[in-house]
């Protein structure tokens, strides 16, 4: 039955492969469990409450990509950037409670629900130029290695050169430093399941010698308690427009920048540029938000860790469909899903980015004009730490460059995207 839904044959890819691609990427997606009440329980959020919703809504927002977008084998979840923007500048910055918050993520999300039953939307991603999609898969690339260096501790502030290097002390640190090595010595040889070897097998060394703490097996989940508690008063007042444009303005291009990396890992973009069902794709990712909003979390979006899976080989929506049956797992089994230790994690998401980052090798070099907006998006993505502000700059600056070069034929796409590049940053 799997088998003639998904078609495997025509997608070169079998059951258990699809299994282990779903398996991995939910290693790599994990910690969204926790971190996403422990953000969000600081903006006003009961903790309970978003840990039950994000399993939910991960859950939910999978099963849709599996049987709506069941060519494309991707983890969705509440996004990591937009729920520290909903906790720390809406709730706290702004003042607006977490129903009002919810409410704002819920409007954003129909905004975006009526572009994707569109062609406007497949149109405007379709039409960025390859380049500027393989600058965005290496800077999103070049943002999760940011990610996994903090998360392993490789990294650490400073006063002046804003980061140095981190604690080589700490054993943990040293575990995840060998995770990500056994990680790419099994890539070398060919072994599958690389990625869930190297975390499970690192983890398991650390609760041994009792680096990591093992939290147990399962517990009950907690009532949800942000359940259809949203409030669509504020959401829809004069003062909210801003948070709600800027909620749909990281959406919009989180998830263009994220599907577009995937995209270019899992050989879905045609000669011609276009990215294959890419329409269905973007009303699964819409439509989670509604839901997730409605369950009572941030913005749920497509995740970059996807890549983890689809390097494993997963190339249907069977691996999403494993990744939702994994979350709704975790409402049972929250103890042991966050028993990983962070710095193996971390070292997942580096090995990842490196899996994104190589694709520049099919930019245009020899025309700067092409590759130094590319090369714009990857450089800003890392160093303001947002894809859609480094997406954003690389529109923008790409769009300034064919004004100048006399050269305005380009799509009008661009020009629609550097202008609402632009608003967002004067509204920002």
């Amino acid at each position: 039955m799997m088998d003639k839904y998904f078609n495997y044959r025509k997608h070169k890819t079998d059951f258990k492969t699809e299994v282990i691609a779903g398996v991995s990427t939910f290693l790599t997606m994990a910690y969204i469990m926790f971190l996403n009440p422990v953000i969000l329980a600081d903006g006003g959020f009961d903790f309970g409450g978003v840990f039950t919703a994000t399993a939910l809504a991960t859950a939910l927002a999978c099963f849709i990509a599996a049987f709506y977008a069941k060519t494309w084998p991707v983890g969705l979840a509440p996004g990591m950037g937009i729920n520290a923007f909903i906790a720390y500048g809406v709730c706290l910055g702004m003042k607006y409670t977490p129903a009002e918050a919810l409410g704002a993520v819920l409007v954003a999300g129909g905004l975006f629900v009526i572009i994707s039953v569109t062609p406007i939307r497949a149109w405007l991603i379709n039409s960025i130029p390859k380049s500027l999609k393989l600058g965005i898969g290496a800077g999103i690339g070049l943002f999760l290695g940011v990610i996994g260096f903090e998360i392993m501790g490789l990294t650490a502030d400073h006063p002046v050169t804003l980061v140095t290097l981190g604690d080589l002390s700490n054993p943990l640190l040293l575990l995840g430093a060998g995770a990500f090595i056994s990680m790419i010595v099994m890539e070398k040889m060919k072994i599958k399941g690389n990625i869930i070897i190297g975390i499970v097998a690192f983890s398991i060394i650390a609760w041994i010698f009792g680096l990591a703490k093992f939290n147990g097996v399962a517990s009950a989940p907690p009532a949800m308690t942000h359940l259809f508690a949203f409030d669509l008063g504020a959401a829809l007042s004069a003062s909210m427009v801003t948070v709600v444009f800027t909620l749909f303005f990281i959406d919009f291009f989180d998830t263009a920048g994220t599907l577009t990396s995937v995209a270019n890992v899992a050989g879905k973009i045609g000669r011609d540029g276009k990215i294959e069902d890419i329409d269905k794709a973007m009303l699964s990712d819409s439509v989670s938000t509604v839901a997730g909003a409605m369950m009572g979390t941030s913005t749920v979006t497509t995740y970059v860790e996807s890549g983890a899976g689809v390097k494993a080989g997963g190339r249907t929506g069977m691996t999403s469909l494993v990744i939702g049956i994994l979350f709704l797992l975790c409402l049972f089994f929250s103890p042991l899903a966050t028993s990983l230790p962070k710095e193996i994690d971390g070292a997942a998401l580096v090995y990842i980015a490196t899996l994104f980052v190589r694709n520049i090798v099919d930019i245009e070099w020899d025309d700067i004009a092409e590759s130094g907006p590319a090369v714009l998006a990857m450089i800003a993505m890392p160093f303001t730490y947002s894809i859609s502000h480094g997406i954003a700059l690389a529109f923008i600056s790409y769009a300034a460059i064919k004004v100048c070069t006399g050269k305005t034929n380009v799509s009008p796409a661009i020009w629609v995207i550097a202008i609402a590049s632009l608003i967002s940053f004067v509204v920002a």
